[in-house]
Protein backbone atom coordinates (compact mmCIF):
# COMPACT_ATOMS: atom_id res chain seq x y z
CA UNK A 1 0.00 0.00 0.00
CA UNK A 2 1.49 3.75 -0.65
CA UNK A 3 1.58 6.17 1.76
CA UNK A 4 4.42 8.54 0.75
CA UNK A 5 3.92 10.62 -2.63
CA UNK A 6 7.59 10.05 -2.71
CA UNK A 7 7.33 6.40 -3.96
CA UNK A 8 6.01 7.33 -7.26
CA UNK A 9 9.39 9.08 -7.78
CA UNK A 10 11.47 6.12 -6.59
CA UNK A 11 9.25 3.55 -8.38
CA UNK A 12 9.74 5.56 -12.01
CA UNK A 13 13.37 6.29 -11.17
CA UNK A 14 14.11 1.92 -10.49
CA UNK A 15 12.40 1.11 -13.75
CA UNK A 16 13.76 3.19 -15.89
CA UNK A 17 16.53 5.40 -13.91
CA UNK A 18 17.62 7.18 -17.80
CA UNK A 19 14.31 8.24 -19.15
CA UNK A 20 14.34 12.47 -18.73
CA UNK A 21 11.19 13.13 -15.80
CA UNK A 22 11.43 17.03 -16.16
CA UNK A 23 12.73 19.86 -18.51
CA UNK A 24 11.66 23.17 -18.11
CA UNK A 25 13.57 24.63 -21.54
CA UNK A 26 16.50 25.20 -20.16
CA UNK A 27 17.68 22.14 -17.55
CA UNK A 28 16.36 18.45 -17.88
CA UNK A 29 17.14 15.65 -14.90
CA UNK A 30 16.21 12.12 -15.47
CA UNK A 31 14.67 10.40 -13.15
CA UNK A 32 17.65 8.66 -11.18
CA UNK A 33 18.94 12.18 -10.93
CA UNK A 34 16.07 13.83 -10.08
CA UNK A 35 15.58 10.80 -7.61
CA UNK A 36 19.16 11.74 -6.03
CA UNK A 37 19.20 15.71 -5.88
CA UNK A 38 15.58 15.60 -4.17
CA UNK A 39 17.27 12.89 -1.47
CA UNK A 40 20.56 15.30 -0.85
CA UNK A 41 17.61 18.56 -0.56
CA UNK A 42 15.95 16.33 2.44
CA UNK A 43 19.28 15.33 3.85
CA UNK A 44 20.63 18.81 4.28
CA UNK A 45 17.25 20.13 5.53
CA UNK A 46 17.00 17.23 7.97
CA UNK A 47 18.50 19.04 11.45
CA UNK A 48 16.52 22.44 10.02
CA UNK A 49 12.88 21.74 9.49
CA UNK A 50 10.71 20.27 11.66
CA UNK A 51 8.39 17.21 10.83
CA UNK A 52 4.65 17.88 9.82
CA UNK A 53 5.32 21.68 9.47
CA UNK A 54 5.55 24.46 5.99
CA UNK A 55 8.93 25.13 4.54
CA UNK A 56 8.46 28.30 1.43
CA UNK A 57 10.00 27.51 -1.80
CA UNK A 58 10.54 31.15 -3.20
CA UNK A 59 11.37 29.77 -6.36
CA UNK A 60 9.81 30.64 -10.18
CA UNK A 61 8.99 27.19 -12.15
CA UNK A 62 11.87 25.48 -12.77
CA UNK A 63 13.50 22.18 -12.36
CA UNK A 64 14.98 22.54 -9.49
CA UNK A 65 12.10 23.98 -7.83
CA UNK A 66 10.88 20.19 -7.71
CA UNK A 67 14.13 18.81 -5.95
CA UNK A 68 12.56 21.13 -3.20
CA UNK A 69 9.22 20.00 -3.25
CA UNK A 70 10.67 16.50 -2.50
CA UNK A 71 13.59 17.39 -0.60
CA UNK A 72 11.33 19.11 1.79
CA UNK A 73 9.10 15.98 1.94
CA UNK A 74 11.93 13.72 2.57
CA UNK A 75 12.71 15.35 5.94
CA UNK A 76 9.41 15.06 6.95
CA UNK A 77 8.15 18.74 6.34
CA UNK A 78 5.75 20.03 3.80
CA UNK A 79 5.97 22.87 1.15
CA UNK A 80 4.07 25.55 -0.10
CA UNK A 81 5.20 27.95 -2.70
CA UNK A 82 5.44 31.72 -3.07
CA UNK A 83 5.92 33.10 -6.35
CA UNK A 84 8.34 35.92 -6.01
CA UNK A 85 7.06 37.80 -8.76
CA UNK A 86 3.74 38.12 -6.39
CA UNK A 87 3.34 41.61 -4.47
CA UNK A 88 5.48 41.73 -1.39
CA UNK A 89 2.75 42.58 1.16
CA UNK A 90 0.67 39.28 -0.82
CA UNK A 91 4.20 37.10 0.24
CA UNK A 92 4.16 38.57 3.63
CA UNK A 93 0.63 38.07 4.18
CA UNK A 94 1.30 34.02 3.69
CA UNK A 95 4.48 33.86 5.30
CA UNK A 96 2.86 35.12 8.61
CA UNK A 97 -0.35 32.93 8.10
CA UNK A 98 2.25 30.35 7.89
CA UNK A 99 5.12 31.01 10.65
CA UNK A 100 7.39 29.02 8.60
CA UNK A 101 11.25 29.13 9.84
CA UNK A 102 12.85 27.92 6.50
CA UNK A 103 12.36 29.67 3.21
CA UNK A 104 13.98 27.68 -0.09
CA UNK A 105 15.72 29.63 -2.82
CA UNK A 106 17.56 29.92 -5.82
CA UNK A 107 20.64 32.42 -6.47
CA UNK A 108 18.79 34.31 -8.53
CA UNK A 109 16.21 35.24 -5.90
CA UNK A 110 18.18 34.98 -2.63
CA UNK A 111 18.45 38.72 -1.99
CA UNK A 112 14.36 39.48 -2.19
CA UNK A 113 13.91 36.16 -0.38
CA UNK A 114 16.16 37.33 2.81
CA UNK A 115 14.80 40.86 2.70
CA UNK A 116 10.82 39.73 2.34
CA UNK A 117 11.33 37.10 4.89
CA UNK A 118 13.51 38.72 7.35
CA UNK A 119 12.52 36.92 10.62
CA UNK A 120 12.74 33.24 8.16
CA UNK A 121 16.62 30.86 7.52
CA UNK A 122 17.07 30.90 3.83
CA UNK A 123 18.64 28.33 2.25
CA UNK A 124 20.04 27.88 -1.31
CA UNK A 125 18.89 25.39 -2.92
CA UNK A 126 22.35 24.63 -5.27
CA UNK A 127 23.70 24.25 -1.74
CA UNK A 128 21.21 21.86 -0.55
CA UNK A 129 21.59 19.73 -4.10
CA UNK A 130 25.43 19.39 -3.24
CA UNK A 131 24.65 17.64 0.25
CA UNK A 132 25.61 13.99 1.08
CA UNK A 133 22.80 11.71 1.40
CA UNK A 134 22.35 10.53 4.71
CA UNK A 135 20.16 7.26 4.10
CA UNK A 136 19.97 6.40 7.67
CA UNK A 137 18.24 9.54 8.38
CA UNK A 138 15.94 9.79 6.03
CA UNK A 139 14.84 5.96 6.70
CA UNK A 140 14.36 7.10 9.94
CA UNK A 141 11.82 9.94 8.77
CA UNK A 142 10.28 7.69 6.67
CA UNK A 143 9.54 4.93 9.12
CA UNK A 144 7.09 7.95 10.69
CA UNK A 145 5.38 8.95 8.38
CA UNK A 146 1.49 8.45 7.99
CA UNK A 147 -0.50 8.98 4.76
CA UNK A 148 -2.35 11.55 6.60
CA UNK A 149 0.71 13.77 7.09
CA UNK A 150 0.52 17.02 4.93
CA UNK A 151 2.25 17.40 1.61
CA UNK A 152 1.51 20.80 0.32
CA UNK A 153 -0.45 24.13 1.21
CA UNK A 154 -1.90 26.20 -1.92
CA UNK A 155 -3.29 29.17 -1.26
CA UNK A 156 -6.18 30.59 -2.34
CA UNK A 157 -8.06 34.39 -2.22
CA UNK A 158 -10.19 35.05 1.40
CA UNK A 159 -13.16 36.98 1.49
CA UNK A 160 -11.60 38.52 4.76
CA UNK A 161 -8.34 39.98 2.18
CA UNK A 162 -6.85 37.17 4.04
CA UNK A 163 -5.31 34.30 2.08
CA UNK A 164 -6.50 30.67 3.07
CA UNK A 165 -4.20 28.32 2.94
CA UNK A 166 -5.59 24.77 1.61
CA UNK A 167 -3.48 21.78 3.75
CA UNK A 168 -3.53 19.01 1.68
CA UNK A 169 -2.03 15.55 2.43
CA UNK A 170 -0.33 12.25 0.99
CA UNK A 171 -3.64 9.83 1.02
CA UNK A 172 -5.31 12.50 -0.91
CA UNK A 173 -3.22 12.82 -3.57
CA UNK A 174 -2.49 8.95 -3.87
CA UNK A 175 -6.47 8.33 -3.83
CA UNK A 176 -7.12 11.03 -6.19
CA UNK A 177 -3.76 10.60 -9.17
CA UNK A 178 -4.53 7.11 -8.96
CA UNK A 179 -7.91 7.54 -10.06
CA UNK A 180 -6.56 10.39 -12.41
CA UNK A 181 -4.17 8.54 -14.26
CA UNK A 182 -6.15 5.50 -14.72
CA UNK A 183 -9.33 7.19 -16.18
CA UNK A 184 -7.74 9.04 -18.40
CA UNK A 185 -4.94 6.95 -19.73
CA UNK A 186 -1.81 8.49 -19.32
CA UNK A 187 0.96 6.88 -19.77
CA UNK A 188 5.29 6.53 -19.86
CA UNK A 189 5.26 7.82 -23.33
CA UNK A 190 3.22 10.95 -22.53
CA UNK A 191 4.40 14.62 -22.67
CA UNK A 192 2.53 16.64 -20.56
CA UNK A 193 3.21 20.54 -20.78
CA UNK A 194 2.47 22.02 -17.75
CA UNK A 195 0.52 25.60 -17.66
CA UNK A 196 -0.04 26.03 -14.30
CA UNK A 197 2.02 27.19 -11.94
CA UNK A 198 3.34 25.51 -9.34
CA UNK A 199 1.57 27.20 -6.54
CA UNK A 200 -1.93 26.33 -8.36
CA UNK A 201 -3.29 22.96 -7.23
CA UNK A 202 -3.97 22.55 -11.11
CA UNK A 203 -0.31 21.77 -11.72
CA UNK A 204 -0.43 19.11 -8.99
CA UNK A 205 -2.24 16.52 -11.46
CA UNK A 206 0.68 17.88 -13.71
CA UNK A 207 3.34 16.80 -11.55
CA UNK A 208 2.06 13.62 -9.79
CA UNK A 209 0.73 12.63 -12.89
CA UNK A 210 4.34 12.29 -14.46
CA UNK A 211 5.89 10.91 -11.42
CA UNK A 212 3.17 8.42 -10.99
CA UNK A 213 3.26 6.97 -14.71
CA UNK A 214 6.86 7.91 -15.48
CA UNK A 215 6.02 10.50 -18.28
CA UNK A 216 7.91 13.31 -19.40
CA UNK A 217 7.29 16.66 -17.39
CA UNK A 218 7.51 19.72 -19.83
CA UNK A 219 7.61 22.83 -17.34
CA UNK A 220 6.34 25.33 -19.91
CA UNK A 221 8.31 28.62 -19.19
CA UNK A 222 5.63 31.39 -18.20
CA UNK A 223 7.20 34.21 -20.54
CA UNK A 224 5.54 31.97 -23.43
CA UNK A 225 2.37 32.84 -22.31
CA UNK A 226 2.55 36.22 -23.56
CA UNK A 227 2.95 35.72 -27.06
CA UNK A 228 1.05 32.46 -28.72
CA UNK A 229 3.28 31.25 -31.91
CA UNK A 230 6.81 30.87 -29.33
CA UNK A 231 4.27 28.97 -27.06
CA UNK A 232 2.99 26.71 -29.90
CA UNK A 233 6.63 26.33 -31.43
CA UNK A 234 7.61 25.32 -27.77
CA UNK A 235 4.59 22.68 -27.58
CA UNK A 236 5.56 21.26 -30.80
CA UNK A 237 9.09 20.78 -30.31
CA UNK A 238 8.59 19.41 -27.26
CA UNK A 239 5.94 17.05 -28.92
CA UNK A 240 3.49 17.44 -26.29
CA UNK A 241 0.67 14.89 -25.70
CA UNK A 242 -1.16 15.97 -22.49
CA UNK A 243 -2.59 19.60 -21.96
CA UNK A 244 -3.90 20.10 -18.07
CA UNK A 245 -4.78 23.95 -18.74
CA UNK A 246 -6.64 26.47 -17.36
CA UNK A 247 -9.74 27.63 -19.60
CA UNK A 248 -7.94 31.09 -19.59
CA UNK A 249 -4.88 29.37 -21.19
CA UNK A 250 -6.79 27.64 -23.62
CA UNK A 251 -8.89 30.83 -24.97
CA UNK A 252 -5.84 33.31 -25.37
CA UNK A 253 -4.31 31.06 -27.74
CA UNK A 254 -7.57 30.75 -29.52
CA UNK A 255 -8.74 34.32 -29.24
CA UNK A 256 -5.25 35.32 -30.72
CA UNK A 257 -5.69 32.29 -33.60
CA UNK A 258 -2.64 31.12 -32.43
CA UNK A 259 -3.46 27.87 -33.71
CA UNK A 260 -3.82 29.13 -37.79
CA UNK A 261 -0.30 29.94 -37.17
CA UNK A 262 0.86 25.96 -35.69
CA UNK A 263 -1.05 22.91 -34.32
CA UNK A 264 0.46 20.96 -31.86
CA UNK A 265 -0.74 18.04 -33.47
CA UNK A 266 0.79 15.39 -31.52
CA UNK A 267 -1.53 16.41 -28.30
CA UNK A 268 -3.84 13.83 -27.99
CA UNK A 269 -5.52 14.44 -24.71
CA UNK A 270 -6.61 18.60 -23.50
CA UNK A 271 -8.05 19.08 -20.18
CA UNK A 272 -9.34 21.58 -18.85
CA UNK A 273 -10.95 23.60 -15.88
CA UNK A 274 -10.95 26.51 -13.64
CA UNK A 275 -13.61 28.55 -15.34
CA UNK A 276 -16.36 28.18 -17.95
CA UNK A 277 -15.08 27.31 -21.23
CA UNK A 278 -16.41 29.23 -23.87
CA UNK A 279 -17.75 27.00 -26.59
CA UNK A 280 -16.83 29.34 -29.74
CA UNK A 281 -13.05 28.65 -28.04
CA UNK A 282 -13.38 25.06 -27.48
CA UNK A 283 -14.44 24.58 -30.62
CA UNK A 284 -11.64 25.82 -32.64
CA UNK A 285 -9.69 23.51 -30.27
CA UNK A 286 -11.38 20.57 -31.13
CA UNK A 287 -11.51 21.73 -35.26
CA UNK A 288 -7.79 21.81 -34.47
CA UNK A 289 -6.83 19.32 -33.20
CA UNK A 290 -9.59 16.33 -34.32
CA UNK A 291 -8.62 13.28 -33.12
CA UNK A 292 -7.81 14.74 -29.49
CA UNK A 293 -10.22 13.76 -26.55
CA UNK A 294 -10.93 17.02 -24.55
CA UNK A 295 -12.01 16.58 -20.67
CA UNK A 296 -13.99 18.82 -18.95
CA UNK A 297 -12.67 18.59 -15.26
CA UNK A 298 -14.07 20.50 -12.63
CA UNK A 299 -13.22 20.99 -8.73
CA UNK A 300 -12.04 23.59 -5.53
CA UNK A 301 -8.43 23.53 -3.95
CA UNK A 302 -10.17 22.20 -1.07
CA UNK A 303 -11.01 18.65 -2.98
CA UNK A 304 -7.71 17.89 -4.02
CA UNK A 305 -7.99 19.41 -7.90
CA UNK A 306 -10.97 17.76 -9.21
CA UNK A 307 -14.14 16.09 -8.10
CA UNK A 308 -16.18 15.17 -11.73
CA UNK A 309 -15.13 15.14 -15.29
CA UNK A 310 -17.22 15.30 -18.76
CA UNK A 311 -15.81 13.82 -21.63
CA UNK A 312 -16.67 16.22 -24.39
CA UNK A 313 -18.87 14.49 -27.28
CA UNK A 314 -18.06 15.57 -30.49
CA UNK A 315 -21.46 14.94 -31.99
CA UNK A 316 -23.35 16.69 -29.04
CA UNK A 317 -25.24 19.86 -28.66
CA UNK A 318 -23.68 22.01 -26.07
CA UNK A 319 -25.81 25.23 -26.32
CA UNK A 320 -27.30 24.79 -22.85
CA UNK A 321 -23.65 24.46 -21.22
CA UNK A 322 -20.92 21.91 -20.95
CA UNK A 323 -21.87 19.73 -17.73
CA UNK A 324 -19.38 19.50 -15.20
CA UNK A 325 -20.64 15.52 -15.41
CA UNK A 326 -20.08 12.99 -12.62
CA UNK A 327 -18.07 11.95 -9.69
CA UNK A 328 -14.60 10.63 -10.00
CA UNK A 329 -14.12 6.75 -8.35
CA UNK A 330 -13.70 7.45 -4.70
CA UNK A 331 -15.87 10.62 -4.80
CA UNK A 332 -19.14 11.36 -4.22
CA UNK A 333 -20.24 15.54 -5.46
CA UNK A 334 -24.03 15.91 -4.54
CA UNK A 335 -26.24 18.78 -3.96
CA UNK A 336 -27.62 20.45 -1.04
CA UNK A 337 -30.81 22.58 -0.55
CA UNK A 338 -30.74 25.63 2.09
CA UNK A 339 -31.62 23.00 4.56
CA UNK A 340 -29.12 20.71 3.96
CA UNK A 341 -31.47 18.27 2.20
CA UNK A 342 -30.27 16.37 -0.32
CA UNK A 343 -31.28 17.59 -4.28
CA UNK A 344 -31.43 14.67 -6.68
CA UNK A 345 -34.64 15.76 -9.05
CA UNK A 346 -33.37 17.49 -12.27
CA UNK A 347 -33.60 20.97 -12.50
CA UNK A 348 -33.66 22.25 -8.84
CA UNK A 349 -29.63 24.45 -7.95
CA UNK A 350 -28.40 23.51 -4.99
CA UNK A 351 -25.04 23.74 -3.39
CA UNK A 352 -22.19 21.68 -4.61
CA UNK A 353 -20.46 19.44 -1.73
CA UNK A 354 -17.89 16.84 -1.60
CA UNK A 355 -17.47 13.87 0.00
CA UNK A 356 -14.39 11.05 0.11
CA UNK A 357 -10.58 10.81 0.95
CA UNK A 358 -9.74 13.51 -1.50
CA UNK A 359 -11.18 16.12 0.50
CA UNK A 360 -8.60 17.84 2.33
CA UNK A 361 -7.40 18.78 5.64
CA UNK A 362 -8.53 22.02 5.61
CA UNK A 363 -7.44 25.99 6.16
CA UNK A 364 -3.83 26.00 7.49
CA UNK A 365 -4.49 27.95 10.64
CA UNK A 366 -8.04 28.87 10.65
CA UNK A 367 -10.12 26.90 12.40
CA UNK A 368 -13.51 28.69 12.11
CA UNK A 369 -13.25 28.53 8.39
CA UNK A 370 -12.19 25.08 8.05
CA UNK A 371 -15.67 24.48 10.41
CA UNK A 372 -17.71 26.48 8.02
CA UNK A 373 -16.70 24.99 4.79
CA UNK A 374 -15.41 21.63 5.93
CA UNK A 375 -18.48 20.32 7.77
CA UNK A 376 -20.16 16.81 9.05
CA UNK A 377 -22.42 15.18 6.26
CA UNK A 378 -26.06 16.34 7.48
CA UNK A 379 -27.22 13.27 5.81
CA UNK A 380 -25.60 11.02 8.12
CA UNK A 381 -25.79 12.35 11.59
CA UNK A 382 -25.06 8.95 13.37
CA UNK A 383 -21.38 9.41 12.70
CA UNK A 384 -18.52 11.61 12.00
CA UNK A 385 -18.58 12.13 7.80
CA UNK A 386 -16.61 15.22 6.61
CA UNK A 387 -17.49 16.73 3.38
CA UNK A 388 -16.56 20.41 1.57
CA UNK A 389 -19.14 22.92 0.91
CA UNK A 390 -18.02 24.34 -2.22
CA UNK A 391 -20.38 27.71 -2.27
CA UNK A 392 -20.85 26.82 -5.75
CA UNK A 393 -24.26 26.24 -7.45
CA UNK A 394 -25.07 23.36 -9.51
CA UNK A 395 -28.34 21.20 -10.78
CA UNK A 396 -28.88 17.95 -12.79
CA UNK A 397 -30.03 17.08 -16.11
CA UNK A 398 -32.09 14.64 -16.71
CA UNK A 399 -29.79 11.87 -17.89
CA UNK A 400 -27.89 12.86 -14.23
CA UNK A 401 -25.02 14.76 -15.43
CA UNK A 402 -23.97 17.82 -12.94
CA UNK A 403 -23.94 21.53 -14.44
CA UNK A 404 -22.09 24.23 -12.44
CA UNK A 405 -24.45 27.34 -12.12
CA UNK A 406 -22.23 29.78 -10.70
CA UNK A 407 -20.94 30.94 -7.39
CA UNK A 408 -24.03 30.73 -3.99
CA UNK A 409 -22.79 34.24 -3.54
CA UNK A 410 -23.11 35.36 -6.99
CA UNK A 411 -26.85 34.55 -7.27
CA UNK A 412 -28.26 38.46 -6.77
CA UNK A 413 -31.65 39.52 -6.30
CA UNK A 414 -32.38 42.46 -8.87
CA UNK A 415 -35.75 44.10 -10.40
CA UNK A 416 -37.65 41.53 -7.77
CA UNK A 417 -36.48 38.61 -9.62
CA UNK A 418 -33.30 35.69 -8.36
CA UNK A 419 -30.62 35.57 -11.23
CA UNK A 420 -27.55 33.33 -11.74
CA UNK A 421 -24.77 35.86 -13.05
CA UNK A 422 -23.42 32.70 -14.67
CA UNK A 423 -26.49 32.21 -16.59
CA UNK A 424 -25.74 35.94 -18.10
CA UNK A 425 -22.35 35.39 -18.78
CA UNK A 426 -22.99 31.70 -20.20
CA UNK A 427 -25.33 33.43 -22.81
CA UNK A 428 -22.98 36.65 -23.67
CA UNK A 429 -19.88 33.82 -24.77
CA UNK A 430 -22.52 31.73 -27.30
CA UNK A 431 -22.86 35.68 -29.39
CA UNK A 432 -20.67 36.02 -32.02
CA UNK A 433 -18.42 38.68 -31.68
CA UNK A 434 -17.91 38.08 -27.70
CA UNK A 435 -14.68 36.64 -26.56
CA UNK A 436 -15.10 36.42 -23.46
CA UNK A 437 -17.40 37.70 -20.64
CA UNK A 438 -18.31 38.57 -16.80
CA UNK A 439 -21.26 39.95 -15.10
CA UNK A 440 -21.26 41.93 -11.50
CA UNK A 441 -23.93 43.29 -9.81
CA UNK A 442 -23.97 46.49 -8.19
CA UNK A 443 -26.00 46.42 -4.89
CA UNK A 444 -25.89 49.68 -3.83
CA UNK A 445 -27.23 51.43 -7.12
CA UNK A 446 -28.96 48.05 -7.96
CA UNK A 447 -27.42 48.01 -11.31
CA UNK A 448 -26.03 45.00 -13.35
CA UNK A 449 -23.24 45.62 -15.37
CA UNK A 450 -21.85 43.58 -18.26
CA UNK A 451 -18.03 43.06 -19.00
CA UNK A 452 -16.73 41.66 -22.54
CA UNK A 453 -13.90 41.24 -24.81
CA UNK A 454 -14.11 40.81 -28.88
CA UNK A 455 -15.50 43.00 -31.78
CA UNK A 456 -18.84 43.53 -31.36
CA UNK A 457 -20.50 46.36 -30.82
CA UNK A 458 -22.36 47.42 -27.53
CA UNK A 459 -25.93 48.39 -28.97
CA UNK A 460 -25.33 44.97 -30.98
CA UNK A 461 -24.69 42.95 -28.27
CA UNK A 462 -27.54 44.27 -26.30
CA UNK A 463 -30.01 43.17 -29.24
CA UNK A 464 -28.44 40.03 -29.14
CA UNK A 465 -29.07 39.42 -25.67
CA UNK A 466 -32.76 40.35 -26.09
CA UNK A 467 -32.89 37.38 -28.52
CA UNK A 468 -31.76 35.10 -25.45
CA UNK A 469 -32.26 36.36 -21.89
CA UNK A 470 -35.44 37.86 -20.53
CA UNK A 471 -35.03 42.03 -20.15
CA UNK A 472 -34.03 41.62 -16.67
CA UNK A 473 -31.49 39.72 -17.40
CA UNK A 474 -29.88 41.95 -19.67
CA UNK A 475 -26.88 44.40 -18.18
CA UNK A 476 -27.89 47.64 -18.47
CA UNK A 477 -24.22 48.85 -18.28
CA UNK A 478 -21.89 46.72 -20.79
CA UNK A 479 -18.21 47.73 -21.31
CA UNK A 480 -16.17 47.17 -24.08
CA UNK A 481 -12.85 46.15 -23.04
CA UNK A 482 -9.61 45.02 -25.07
CA UNK A 483 -8.97 41.95 -22.43
CA UNK A 484 -10.81 40.99 -19.59
CA UNK A 485 -8.58 41.33 -16.24
CA UNK A 486 -6.95 38.15 -14.76
CA UNK A 487 -5.61 36.74 -11.39
CA UNK A 488 -2.13 35.02 -11.31
CA UNK A 489 -4.11 31.67 -12.09
CA UNK A 490 -5.43 33.17 -14.77
CA UNK A 491 -9.39 33.24 -13.83
CA UNK A 492 -11.19 36.78 -14.26
CA UNK A 493 -10.12 39.22 -11.87
CA UNK A 494 -13.53 40.37 -10.86
CA UNK A 495 -12.10 42.69 -7.96
CA UNK A 496 -10.48 44.27 -10.34
CA UNK A 497 -13.23 45.22 -12.50
CA UNK A 498 -15.39 45.90 -9.78
CA UNK A 499 -12.89 48.70 -9.31
CA UNK A 500 -12.98 49.61 -12.72
CA UNK A 501 -16.59 50.73 -12.29
CA UNK A 502 -15.57 51.84 -8.68
CA UNK A 503 -16.99 49.54 -6.43
CA UNK A 504 -14.99 47.62 -3.81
Amino acid sequence: MMINVLEYLEQSAAEDADRIAVCDGHKEFTRARLLELSRRVGSGLLKTVERRRPVIVFMEKTADTLTAFFGIVYAGAFYTLIDPLLPASRQQQIEESLHAKVVLTDDAHLSQAKETFPECRVLEIAALQAHAVAVDDLRAVRERHLDTDPLYVNFTSGSTGVPKGVLICHRSVIDFINVFVRQFGILPDDVIANQAPLDFDVSVKDLYSAMLTGARLVLVPRPLFTTPAPLLDFLCEQHTTVMIWAVSALTLVSAFHGLDYRVPDTVRLVMFSGEVMPLKRLKDWMDHLPDATFVNLYGPTEITCNCTWHRIDRTRDYTDGIPIGRSFSNEETFLLDEKDQEITRPGVLGEICVRGTAVGLGYWNMKEQTRQRFREDPRTPEYASIIYCTGDLGRYNEAGELYFCGRRDDQVKYMGHRIELAEIELAMNQIPGVERSCCIFDEKKDRLHGFYCGPLERKELSRALKQKLPLFMIPGYLHQLEALPVTGRGKINRKALRETIHLS
